[in-house]
């Protein structure tokens, strides 16, 4: 009997010791993305600035003074127009300088084939030598490239003096004006700045990720930030072959092809490229690691409402891009992908997925 209440006490007490069983670990809270096909419909929108295809700086083929200003800024002009005048007193004088040189030449020419006839008529008549007549001979040929010298440089001379007139050489609109009445200039300095109104276009800068999809002929559409409502239809018109040494960003300039009075010089436009690759799938980088040596991401399976199973799964990547990574295979559209924390995630761990929207809106 005392051997059985023995075993009994025993046994209460090796109960009364073990520890209840503790409850599986509430699921861990993850940031996820649902992945989805890029389409035509993911443009790249970027931001740049309203130019002008033409911009022209005027000034003055030689030095002077400054007498006479016609235009303003934001003065319509012509083709021909005069935009200011220099003082025309020492380009005169120069062409009448060289005129009288030229006068002076052409006398002393006549001179010289006057003297080759005579001494010719001796020549026949065996009064003088051959070496005499070629001596006048040269005289002659001497003269004549005299007064081809001094007709060239009248000719100069004259240009000069219409130069003193500052012409337009197309239609637009005076943007800038660096000269004032009664101020010396000197030869080529900017006066003045045409810019032509009728190609109007937009100056963007691409990174270098996305030119592989981009080409001249290009369509896209165009939003001033000043009007968002209005849209405006483009054409990619020249693409730098050379990436910007600061940016690391080719410059690109896109045509307005359907321009009207709201578009100014100088605002702000956004400009949206329609891409015509197939669908792609993108993730974000953060979801990208490394398992093994072999690119993977954390696929969350098996969700439920509050829970899911976190997998790993080798994928192939392509380029990276500034919405993420392009995956070519290893992934389908509509799972879900872990996008934080991923390098301490365990196989088989249960997770509380809280999907993020990668997508933001960035146009204009």
């Amino acid at each position: 009997m005392k051997k059985i209440i023995t075993i009994l006490g025993v046994s209460i007490l090796l109960v009364a010791c073990q520890k209840p069983a503790e409850p599986p670990p509430p699921p861990r809270p993850a940031l996820v993305v649902v992945v989805g096909k890029s389409s035509a419909n993911d443009a790249m929108v970027l931001v740049g600035e309203v130019k002008s295809r033409y911009e022209s700086n005027q000034g003055f083929r030689i030095n002077g003074k400054i007498i006479e200003r016609k235009v303003e800024v934001g003065s319509f002009v012509k083709k021909g127009q005069v935009l200011a005048r220099l003082d025309a007193v020492d380009a005169d004088l120069s062409t009448q300088a060289a005129s009288a040189d030229v006068q002076a030449a052409e006398a002393s020419h006549a001179l010289a084939k006057a003297e080759v006839e005579r001494q010719r008529t001796l020549f026949n008549k065996k009064f003088i030598s051959a070496s005499a007549l070629d001596m006048r001979e040269a005289e002659l040929k001497t003269s004549a490239a005299r007064l081809a010298q001094v007709k060239a440089q009248a000719a100069v001379s004259g240009n000069q003096s219409r130069y003193t007139a500052l012409i337009a050489d197309r239609d637009g609109v005076v943007t800038q004006i660096n000269a004032e009445p009664g101020q010396v200039v000197e030869a080529g300095a900017m006066i003045a700045q045409i810019v032509d109104t009728k190609q109007i276009e937009v100056l963007v800068a691409v990174p270098e990720s996305r030119m592989s999809k981009l080409k001249v002929g290009n369509k896209v559409n165009i939003r001033l930030w000043a009007d968002r409502e209005k849209t405006y239809a483009g054409m990619v018109r020249e693409i730098s072959p050379v990436a910007n040494s600061a940016t690391r960003a080719f410059d690109v300039r896109v045509a307005v092809t359907d321009v009207d009075e709201a578009v100014k010089l100088g605002m702000t436009a956004g400009v949206s490229f329609t891409e015509t690759a197939a669908d792609e799938i993108i993730v974000p980088s953060t979801a990208l690691t490394q398992i093994n040596g072999k690119n993977s991401v954390w696929v969350i399976e098996n969700q439920s409402d509050i829970s899911g199973v976190a997998n790993p799964r080798e994928v192939t990547t392509g380029p990276y891009t500034e919405a993420g990574v392009v995956i070519k295979s290893g992934l389908q559209a509509n799972e879900m992908v872990a996008i934080s924390g991923v390098h301490t995630l365990i196989k088989g761990q249960r997770v509380k997925p809280q999907i993020v929207d990668t997508k933001s809106e960035s146009a204009p």
